[in-house]
């Protein structure tokens, strides 16, 4: 019922906002993810691009265009924790694939700004079923450099806006695939990361490095940060002993780790809580697929987040990949099947993302103040059945449209001649 109620609203609201800054929602199922909890027969008032008020007794505005939902559920915009958004457009095809490198030259100094595409196919695939924000990271390639640059926060809603946050994390590939890479063992692995850091260390200290240089200048430009805990270092490793090795490195030059892929990390989560290790995952992995996920849990979530571990869902890696990324919501609703609280998986995909990489003060819940980045669902925004009525990014509703989309009106009346054609005698 309620999806046919809200099949006029993404125009009554493109409409509503032409013509008034201010917009009520109203009678709607809230899930703030704050204090308040879920908010049942509530209004949420937005002003200007941010939100006003969020409650269930609020005085409308006379300026206000009111919109009635009539039960609908409203969440913050979904955030996928890591993607190749705005880099790879067609897998198959090299020319449309700037995600990394092969050339070992160039490292943590690399920057995927410099490569992002905004107009990018992918980037309204995504948006109209609720994303808002991605993080966009790079990634080394087969021979490329242990250390593979720096990724980006970017918003799906906005041309002019799009990269939210750059040089936002740094990025390493760990275990199987990065002690390939270098061509050695995990004990090699570590040690060039920690000569990295420790060269790193004795550039910022202005000592003359005694042995021949690993990084550029640039390389160890980038990498100060990272050192200084102002940069969060995102290792993309799974078995829990390169996890436990990874830890004591992390402790020892006092890093702001994030674990993504983490198959494992389940088997640490009483370490990784203590040391406030967040941990990027799939919490649909559970087959052994390598020998470093021998151990991969469907429970890995709801075992984490129990022993305290912030934790986020993306399926870059293994399930879904960018041109999906869509589907971390289904990620999340596996993850309630397997013990996960319902609001703890909601979070995963829109509060703690954003507060990994220190955007919590302005994304990732709904309140007062905070951006007006936010989807209407017509059900469970974590039921596959469920779709997006209407996303909103920045206070601004978007356009319902992408490639797919067209491509489904512009052959949707050709259906009936087919069928007839096919059932001719």
């Amino acid at each position: 019922m309620i999806r046919h109620l809200l099949t006029g609203l993404a125009a009554s609201l493109l409409l509503g906002q032409a013509q008034a800054a201010t917009l009520a929602l109203t009678h709607a199922r809230i899930h703030t993810l704050t204090a308040a909890g879920t908010l049942d027969d509530a209004t949420l008032i937005i002003r200007d691009n941010l939100i006003e008020a969020v409650g269930t007794t609020l005085a409308i505005p006379d300026d206000a265009k009111v919109i009635d939902l009539k039960g609908a559920q409203i969440t913050p915009g979904l955030f996928d924790a890591y993607t190749h958004l705005g880099l790879d457009e067609i897998d198959g095809v090299e020319e449309t694939v700037d995600a990394g490198s092969n050339n070992p030259r160039y490292s943590a100094a690399l920057d995927v700004g410099d490569g992002l595409n905004p107009r990018s196919v992918l980037i309204p695939v995504n948006r109209i079923e609720g994303i808002t924000h991605a993080m966009s990271a790079p990634v080394s390639g087969p021979e490329g450099p242990l250390l593979a640059g720096r990724g980006a926060v970017i918003s799906l809603g906005t041309l002019d806006a799009f990269v939210v946050r750059s040089q936002a994390a740094m990025f390493v590939t760990l275990g199987e695939a990065g002690a390939a890479r270098i061509k050695g063992g995990r004990p090699a692995l570590l040690l060039a990361l920690r000569e990295a850091l420790e060269e790193t260390q004795q550039l910022g200290s202005n000592s003359p490095v005694q042995r021949p240089a690993q990084l550029s200048a640039l390389d160890a430009e980038a990498l100060q940060p990272v050192l200084a805990g102002k940069l969060p270092l995102v290792a993309d490793v799974n078995r829990a002993a390169d996890i436990r090795a990874l830890l004591q490195l992390a402790g020892d030059y006092k890093l702001k780790l994030i674990i993504h892929g983490g198959a494992e990390a389940h088997l640490l989560a009483a370490e990784l809580a203590r040391q406030q290790v967040p941990v990027i995952l799939d919490p649909t992995l559970n087959l052994p697929a390598r020998f470093e996920s021998l151990a991969a849990s469907a429970d890995a979530a709801a075992i984490l987040f129990r022993a305290g571990v912030r934790i986020a869902f993306s399926g870059e890696s293994t399930s879904t990949g960018s041109h999906n990324s869509r589907n971390i919501r289904q990620l999340a609703g596996n993850a309630v099947a397997h013990g996960l609280p319902w609001n703890a998986a909601l979070a995963a995909i829109s509060l703690n993302p954003a507060s990994l990489y220190g955007l919590d003060s302005t994304l990732g819940t709904l309140e007062a103040g905070k951006q007006a980045s936010l989807v209407i669902w017509d059900g469970d925004p974590l039921e596959v059945t469920s779709s997006a009525t209407q996303v909103f990014a920045a206070g601004r509703a978007l356009p319902m449209q992408s490639r797919q989309t067209e491509l489904r009106n512009r052959y949707a009346g050709s259906r009936k001649t087919a069928a007839a054609v096919i059932a001719k005698p």
